[in-house]
């Protein structure tokens, strides 16, 4: 059969790497470089160069069990990182580290303030409070983060600067969508990456030299039939075939087509949605975020001691996207004589003369529509020649992207 994939992220990627040896393939992709968020940037300095990863940085030896399989498949190496959350606001006034003790009582002020205090005993109840909820049959008219954390009683401090802030980081989801969020959803993810324990966590790693290097090996078989630079513009489905329309192209026959974008993106794409496409599909909205890559570390906590892996800005005029500084020298394990950083959506007080580059990601927004929706991804994708795969069909990683893309292709090979 001839199959078009359109996105080359990590589930367009994989679901070419399945279908490829059996097929006629060929990968349509809007962007200029292969990968989607696998990002990585090279930076050259007087003496060095690094490789800096800008979008997907770090995988787990417990949850991502399919990528790792695949880098183990393609031979592609790893390395240990180092993970750790920070949450400082924009004085200094106020900052703590997940990373240690001497972290966590960085301002040491903190040792003697009740709600300081307050904030970390309810962050173990919050560790006993949602595995009574996970113990708790699904039922319908599942409570919002918003509502449990209300009925629960826990402290503003806790809510404000500790969950609220860690939720919106990992999801790069705005801190006010948060409240919508589905308290299950979210607990669940916390507890299978190991996030309710105090001890036995999984194992952070990174891709050694750059998450780039497992795209290359990836692309390699099918690099042939691999369209950069080629955004779709319109998808037809026929009883007997799928037309394509690139945006500067002629029209495309194929037997079968696999959306590997995002769902809004898909909905633009298509020609004919049926009702079903137009409600699940619609259900799972994306948001735009602004990633810097840059050198300026005083977009770090200003105490040395708060400085981890991942840095959230607590604003007192948010700008309604989440603000977050990644240290890629921690998270790479890069030894450099600057610090490396990438931080969403603060551009405007990086010091310009410190960036390196600026680009544009969108991450799926999760509500209880979405989650909704995702279950019936059985009614869309292997219908009217059409598939559909993406890390939005789960909780939004790359372990989901792969996950979702050995779905999509199953009835294909």
């Amino acid at each position: 059969m001839r199959i078009a994939i359109v996105g080359a992220g990590i589930s367009g990627l994989v679901a070419a790497h399945l279908v490829h040896e059996q097929h006629e393939v060929t990968v349509f992709e809007a962007s200029a470089y292969a990968g989607g968020h696998t990002n990585t940037i090279r930076v050259d300095t007087a003496y060095e160069t690094h490789d800096v990863d800008t979008g997907f940085i770090v995988f787990n030896d417990r949850n991502y069990p399919e990528f790792t399989q695949l880098l183990a498949k393609l031979g592609v190496e790893h390395q240990a990182s180092h993970m750790s959350f920070a949450v400082a606001d924009e004085s200094g006034d106020f900052e703590y580290s997940s990373g240690s003790l001497g972290g966590l009582f960085a301002k040491a002020s903190h040792a003697v303030s009740p709600s300081f205090q307050r904030m970390v005993v309810d962050y173990v109840r919050f560790n006993r409070k949602a595995r009574e909820l996970l113990a708790e049959p699904s039922v319908g008219g599942e409570p919002s983060l918003r509502d449990w954390l209300d009925d629960c009683g826990f402290s503003r401090a806790f809510i404000e600067r500790l969950i609220v802030p860690q939720a919106s980081a990992v999801w790069s989801t705005a801190p006010d969508e948060m409240w919508s969020f589905p308290a299950r959803f979210l607990i669940e993810f916390f507890d299978n990456h190991g996030m309710l324990e105090l001890t036995g966590r999984p194992k952070w790693m990174t891709v050694k030299g750059g998450s780039q290097r497992y795209v290359e090996k990836l692309v390699r078989p099918f690099q042939d039939r691999l369209r950069l630079s080629c955004p779709i513009r319109q998808v037809r489905r026929f009883a007997d075939r799928v037309e394509l329309t690139p945006v500067d192209g002629e029209r495309e026959v194929f037997d079968e087509v696999v959306f590997a974008c995002h769902s809004d993106q898909a909905l633009r794409m298509l020609a004919d949605p049926n009702q079903a496409e137009r409600e699940v599909l619609g259900a799972i909205p994306y948001q735009a975020n602004e990633a810097v890559l840059h050198t300026d570390k005083a977009m770090l906590p200003r105490r040395r001691r708060a400085w981890s892996s991942w840095n959230y800005h607590l604003l007192q005029d948010p700008p309604g996207k989440t603000t977050v500084t990644y240290h890629m020298n921690r998270l790479q394990s890069l030894t450099a004589d600057r610090e490396f950083c990438v931080t969403l959506n603060r551009s405007q007080v990086i010091a310009p003369e410190r960036v390196i580059r600026t680009i544009s990601y969108a991450h799926p927004v999760f509500s209880a529509a979405s989650t909704e929706a995702q279950k019936r991804h059985h009614e869309i994708s292997g219908v009217n020649r059409t598939h559909y795969c993406g890390a939005y069909w789960g909780w939004g990683f790359h372990e989901d992207g792969v996950v979702s893309a050995l779905r999509a292709c199953a009835p294909l090979v």
